[in-house]
């Protein structure tokens, strides 16, 4: 049977004793940390403006779709619509091309 030993002996001193007592002073100093309460606020700032500007991308996607949905069902309309029925869904334009004939 095979018999490990630990602790050497130097004259009166093992390895471990050496060892313990090199290292038992060493004090770990305590972190503090002081970067994070200075970028905390900027940070959650950050993150209303995100949601501000995700809020505002929404908005502005649905109005484009709304407005892309109109384009195309012009765009199939197109050929067979009437002038009434184009200034019937744009009546803005109705008035206009009234000024410029008076």
């Amino acid at each position: 049977m095979l018999v490990i030993r630990f602790g050497w002996s130097f004259e009166g001193f093992t390895v471990t004793n050496v060892i313990y007592s090199s290292i038992a002073g060493v004090e770990i100093p305590k972190f503090v940390d002081t970067v994070t309460p200075q970028y905390k606020p900027k940070f959650d700032a950050l993150l209303v403006e995100l949601k501000e500007a995700e809020e505002k991308s929404l908005k502005e996607s649905e109005r484009l779709e709304k407005e892309i949905a109109e384009v195309q069902e012009l765009k199939q309309k197109i050929s067979t619509m009437t002038a009434d029925e184009y200034f019937e869904k744009h009546p803005e334009l109705k008035r206009n091309s009234m000024m410029r004939s008076e």
